[in-house]
């Protein structure tokens, strides 16, 4: 292997992979990144592509190829090396011994390496037909649901996000749930998603990696696919594979509050302050706040008997009995963290009623937050 490529393009590469590649020791080679030449001086490219068996990604990056071929190294060295050296073109060239000579001007690195054909093969997987999403948008459905779903590894079924075409309106969903708390978001994405298989369950890793494609700057649409157990993104020639989270997903519908009997408007900044106000003198292991409604205002309060008292007022359309209910603050916060919107709906039924948060200016999305008792 023997070729020249500009630093952005091999840094652009690298940054890519860093979250992907497996940093346990199990397995050694899964902390390195698979290079590839491939073509010639003016039509070449290098291939790169990192697997930790569960997710994988495989992009080409235009180069001068002088010589096919190629080995695999620790990708956060080159990551690291790549990074400092100047903004010049940079020459690689793999040597007899699987090593890999860096120069760039008068920079000379040479890093370990082994063979290309050590290297884990990244699944194979080419669907029949993949449907093509709008960047932005599907970001943020991702951003809005990814927060709630389970960090507890042995509820495997829920540590990732429920993707669903809803059969009656067309629309795609997805749901997360941790059992504490549950955020979904319906959006209309005005094509066929007929081809696009539903009722699946997305890692979170992958979910992250997809994140982070999606916002790229030159990315405005991305193409998906699911078959089987596998899931696939792809963007030109940028390829995200993952294995999905094979299980059934709860019944969520049963966690939506199917009655409503009180709704608020508040600003979502002044809310968000009051909690975070609050929580400061609220139990360190529970976060617990309570919400006390009256006629004409919202008490946002805590208590710890080691530190002392916190409280916070809000003004309210409200008039009818006292509602007292308590929630886990930090819930509540990534909740409205991941909403974006000025103002929120606070939809309560009762004392032992889960509150519901919804935008003021989007009704397909939603977030509820199981109550506590104090």
């Amino acid at each position: 292997m023997k070729l020249t490529i500009a630093k952005g393009e091999l840094l652009k590469g690298l940054s890519r992979i860093q979250a992907i590649v497996e940093k346990r020791n199990s397995m050694p080679i899964l902390a390195n990144v698979l290079m590839e030449a491939e073509g010639d001086t003016d039509s070449g490219s290098l291939r790169l592509s990192a697997t930790d068996l569960e997710v994988g990604i495989r992009g080409s990056h235009p180069a001068s190829i002088e010589q096919d071929g190629g080995l695999t190294v620790m990708a956060k060295k080159l990551y690291e090396i790549v990074r400092e050296l100047p903004d010049e073109d940079i020459r690689l060239e793999s040597t007899h011994n699987a090593y890999l000579d860096i120069r760039c001007e008068r920079s000379h690195f040479t890093l370990a390496g082994t063979s290309a054909e050590e290297y884990p093969t990244l699944p194979s997987f080419s669907p029949e037909r993949t449907v093509r999403f709008e960047a932005a948008m599907l970001s943020a459905m991702v951003e809005r649901t990814m927060y709630a779903a389970s960090l507890d590894e042995t509820r495997y079924n829920l540590n990732g996000v429920y993707l669903e075409v809803l059969k009656d309106t067309g629309k795609l969903r997805m749901v997360a749930t941790d059992g504490h708390r549950l955020a979904m978001v319906d959006r209309e994405v005005g094509m066929d998603l007929e081809g696009l298989a539903s009722g699946v369950i997305i890692p979170r890793k992958g979910l992250a990696e997809l994140k982070r494609l999606l916002d790229e700057d030159d990315s405005a649409e991305i193409e998906l696919a699911f078959e089987g157990n596998s899931g696939l993104a792809k963007r030109g020639d940028l390829t995200l594979v993952m294995r999905l989270i094979e299980g059934e997903f709860p019944n969520y519908q049963q966690v939506v509050p199917k009655e409503i009997g009180h709704q608020l408007t508040l600003p979502t900044d002044r809310l968000v302050q009051a909690l975070r106000r609050v929580v400061l003198l609220s139990s360190e292991r529970s976060r617990a706040v309570k919400f006390e409604l009256s006629s004409g205002r919202l008490e946002v309060s805590s208590n710890n008997p080691d530190l002392g008292d916190a409280s916070d007022e809000l003004d309210v359309d409200f008039d009818g009995e006292t509602i007292t209910i308590g929630f886990n603050a930090r819930y509540l916060l990534d909740a409205l963290g991941s909403l974006h919107a000025k103002e929120v709906k606070i939809g309560l039924h009762n004392d032992l009623s889960p509150v519901q948060l919804v935008p003021a200016n989007d009704d397909e999305t939603l977030a509820v937050v199981m109550p506590m008792r104090l």
